[in-house]
């Protein structure tokens, strides 16, 4: 039975794991913006892993990540009884490591990058809200995310091919 919690506090983080990792370690309590905070948060992540591990290192760490957010937040979007609640995070931290990985690494394209995420993650075009109705637990939660990221890659790939 869900605990109907809208507004989560560290307590709430604190009383599982599931909800300390789906809610980006505290960043989805931010009062203003969680996502974009938790977009943010996978920079300095990404600037330390990136360049420590190889590709397949990385992707299988990335896949792992998606993995632990399919259950960490279908088990805290059960707990607090809504399927993709704001300060949900992890969903945008691991979609946008994987952008950052294929943006070039200076400040214009990864500005660019996490722009054009937070618009797609925050506009939902199609098929995004096809997926959010369709699923409705941790694997959704995730995969809208991750959708947000492929358009976010192939509107980089459009402009890098139009600028060089």
């Amino acid at each position: 039975m869900a605990d109907l919690v809208l507004r989560p506090s560290w307590r709430f983080l604190l009383r599982h794991p599931a909800h300390f990792v789906a809610f980006g370690g505290g960043v989805g309590l931010a009062p203003f913006a969680p996502g974009t905070c938790g977009t943010l948060l996978a920079l300095p992540l990404y600037w330390w892993l990136g360049p420590r591990l190889e590709p397949v290192w990385f992707f299988l760490l990335v896949a792992g990540l998606f993995a632990l957010g399919v259950w960490a937040c279908g088990v805290t979007a059960r707990a607090i009884g809504v399927s993709d609640h704001g300060g949900i995070v992890w969903d945008e931290i691991v979609a946008f490591l994987v952008v950052l990985y294929f943006v070039p690494a200076t400040p214009n394209w990864q500005v660019a990058a996490f722009l054009l995420f937070r618009v797609f993650d925050i506009l939902k075009p199609p098929p995004i809200p096809y997926y959010e109705r369709t699923f409705r637990s941790g694997f959704g939660v995730m995969l809208d995310d991750l959708v947000a990221a492929f358009y976010t890659l192939i509107v980089l790939a459009v402009a890098k091919t139009i600028i060089e």
